[in-house]
């Protein structure tokens, strides 16, 4: 990592992932809810797309938008991102660079810590499987939904156990490897880069009539940012479990999903676990056609902590191979 060496870095990844294990993310005066709140008043500033419409009177309605718009509202969307990204990535990266060691790291913690939601993912999804092997599936679909956008009303026992393992296996990568990886490569500064994209893609990455241009952005450099630690995830995930048919999967049925990075992750993780997710699911109404990802058994209750289990595993050989790396290169060098 830029600054800091292979064993200092692998220390820090330690102390961040440990420390979001016992605190998870802050219940209090969560940094990331100022900054939406800052990105909302940004987007609302900015974004054409939204002015166009709200002088037609509709949100949605775009009929009279001038022929300009698409590109004035991507011009808008990269100046809004940039806005809203590289003033707290900046100073974050200044302060470790100028201040003294001992605080330095500490700083390095807490950004990592910050960026990663692996305890928060466990704590969302973990109480769906007992909730369906208790029979009450008013309440699992309930919980399910807080984690996916999908709609559920209507949903049985494998479609809500379906939506809450992909969601695990997405989130894997967005909320814990994605973060590691772009702390290995940039310390703290670049594991917030990485979640505040991350958050920017989340809010703007729609494909609406008031995003589709603006979060062109948005959307564009959160599947550049994911694109490595994405294919890292499924490799991992394909370690983790049954490898020749996750691998076998990925290479099969990735191409044919959507987004170019939660393919990979989703296909190696559902073969890993011999489970297949995927398949059409409701969102907004209509019944969207999605390709079937990973093979085997219809998703059941107890295939949520598999997925679950697999996360942690991944998590536990990305930091063992860390320390085999710290340890070689202290060893060579």
């Amino acid at each position: 990592m830029i600054g800091l060496s292979a064993p200092v870095t692998c220390a820090l990844c330690f102390a961040g992932v440990t420390m979001d294990a016992l605190l998870g993310e802050p219940s209090r005066a969560h940094p990331l809810v100022a900054f939406g709140k800052w990105a909302a008043r940004i987007e609302r500033a900015m974004n054409p797309d939204r002015r166009a419409a709200h002088g037609a009177g509709n949100d949605n309605d775009l009929v009279d938008a001038p022929a300009s718009l698409p590109w004035r509202a991507r011009v808008a969307g990269l100046a809004a991102w940039l806005l809203a990204v590289v003033p707290p990535v900046a100073v974050l990266a200044i302060l470790t660079r100028v201040l003294p060691t001992a605080v330095t790291w500490p700083i390095h913690v807490v950004a990592l810590w910050f960026a990663l939601g692996a305890r928060s993912l466990v704590d969302h999804i973990a109480p769906v499987e007992p909730a369906l092997r208790a029979g009450d599936l008013p309440l699992a679909r309930a919980l399910t939904s807080r984690v996916v956008t999908r709609d559920l009303s209507q949903a049985d026992e494998s479609a809500v156990a379906k939506a809450a393992i992909e969601s695990a296996l997405e989130n894997g990568n967005d909320a814990i490897f994605g973060a590691l990886f772009w702390f290995v490569v940039a310390g703290g500064a670049g594991a917030l880069a990485f979640r505040l994209v991350n958050t920017l893609d989340a809010m703007w990455g729609y494909r609406t009539p008031r995003m589709r241009y603006f979060g062109w952005t948005a959307a564009r450099l959160d599947d550049a940012a994911n694109y490595v630690p994405a294919r890292l995830t499924a490799l991992t995930y394909a370690l983790c479990g049954n490898a020749r048919q996750a691998l076998a999967c990925w290479r099969a049925q990735a191409p044919a999903w959507d987004s170019p990075n939660a393919g990979p992750v989703m296909a190696s993780g559902a073969g890993s676990l011999d489970v297949a997710c995927g398949g059409a699911a409701w969102y907004h109404g209509a019944l969207e056609p999605r390709p079937v990802l990973g093979c085997g058994q219809t998703p059941r209750a107890a295939d949520i902590g598999r997925a679950l289990s697999l996360v942690k595993r991944s998590i536990g050989l990305w930091l063992a191979a860390m320390a085999v790396s710290a340890a070689a290169v202290a060893i060579l060098y």
